[in-house]
């Protein structure tokens, strides 16, 4: 049986949207993921693994194939374990393919017994959500605040697998992260979009402030 989950992976700052594609099907048991994944995103493996049987569920002793998409573009960290693991259920009908986890985009990292731990890049993935129409986001409680800074995406802040099953079930309701406040007075002040042209030097500003690198500016008088 076939399941496809909605997630997000980074590409420099930017977020790509990542179909996880879950295949399970008869055969010797074998888990693979392809797709262009990096060691911690095969590492997944292991961690699902030990996150599904210590919360109630099983990983199906059958043959498991994950193709992460666009395959082109190489996927980074370990945001992508939780829609593994619920691809993994889904396929293997341990869970109902309800609305709500075909149309939420997914994304955090599992500890061995199930919960769920924060990512980097969450804001980055909620402005790629934003922008292809996702309504619902599922994340972890430490990046809902981050998330929730992006207006048009309802971001469902969740803890732990079973949490996170019970809401796409329709079982429980759980309440979107407030959208945060900003602090003091705001000011208006010149904005980098207003300037025209200078690709590369925008560019260069926007990678330096996403990762909080040094930045020296010369200028001709």
């Amino acid at each position: 049986m076939l399941a496809v989950l909605k997630s997000c992976t980074l590409s420099g700052y930017e977020g790509v949207l990542t179909l996880v594609e879950v295949n399970v099907a008869r055969g010797f048991p074998h888990f693979d993921i392809v797709g262009l994944a990096d060691t911690a995103v095969k590492e997944s493996r292991e961690r699902v693994r030990a996150a599904l049987t210590n919360t109630g569920y099983k990983l199906p002793s059958e043959r498991i194939t994950v193709n992460l998409a666009p395959a082109a573009i190489h996927k980074h960290g370990p945001g992508l374990d939780l829609p593994i693991a619920l691809g993994i259920l889904a396929a293997s009908g341990q869970i109902p393919v309800t609305a709500r986890l075909l149309d939420t985009l997914i994304a955090g990292e599992l500890s061995l017994e199930g919960k769920i731990r924060p990512v980097k890049g969450v804001l980055s993935m909620a402005i790629a959500a934003a922008k292809n129409n996702y309504m619902h986001m599922a994340v972890p409680q430490e990046n809902a605040p981050e998330a929730a800074a992006i207006e048009e995406v309802n971001v469902i802040p969740v803890s732990g697998i079973n949490e996170l099953v019970a809401w796409c079930k329709g079982q429980t309701d759980i309440e979107p992260a407030p959208v945060p406040k900003p602090k003091g007075n705001l000011t208006s002040q010149a904005n980098l979009a207003h300037v025209k042209g200078q690709l590369a030097a925008k560019r260069a500003l926007e990678v330096a402030a996403a990762g909080g690198h040094n930045l020296l500016m010369l200028y001709m008088v």
